[in-house]
């Protein structure tokens, strides 16, 4: 396995621990060589994942629909980051 793709939520939730746990998750993922794919935002559980791989030196590949891109919420230091047109797009590119 090379990429995992990762679901989480937009939000850090209100334990602190969540927040240090996810960014500890990314960072391990890029410890063992793999990169992810998640949904492309810089907030929330999936922006600390995110930062979490990239600031270890992995690779991180953000799907976003549009809408949400335009809300400003898109991560700007990712490997790669697509913007496609609907959810179900996204999870559609995601899961391929």
């Amino acid at each position: 396995m090379k990429t995992i793709c990762i679901f989480t939520g937009s939000s850090p939730g209100h334990n602190p621990q969540h927040e240090a746990t996810a960014r500890s998750l990314g960072s391990s993922i890029a410890a063992r060589g793999m990169g992810i794919v998640y949904g492309g935002a810089t907030i929330g559980l999936m922006g600390a994942v995110a930062d979490g791989c990239l600031d270890a030196g992995g690779r991180v590949v953000g799907v976003m629909p549009k809408a949400l891109a335009d809300l400003e919420i898109a991560h700007k230091a990712l490997s790669e980051q697509h913007i496609v047109s609907s959810m179900h797009e996204r999870k559609a590119l995601m899961a391929d």
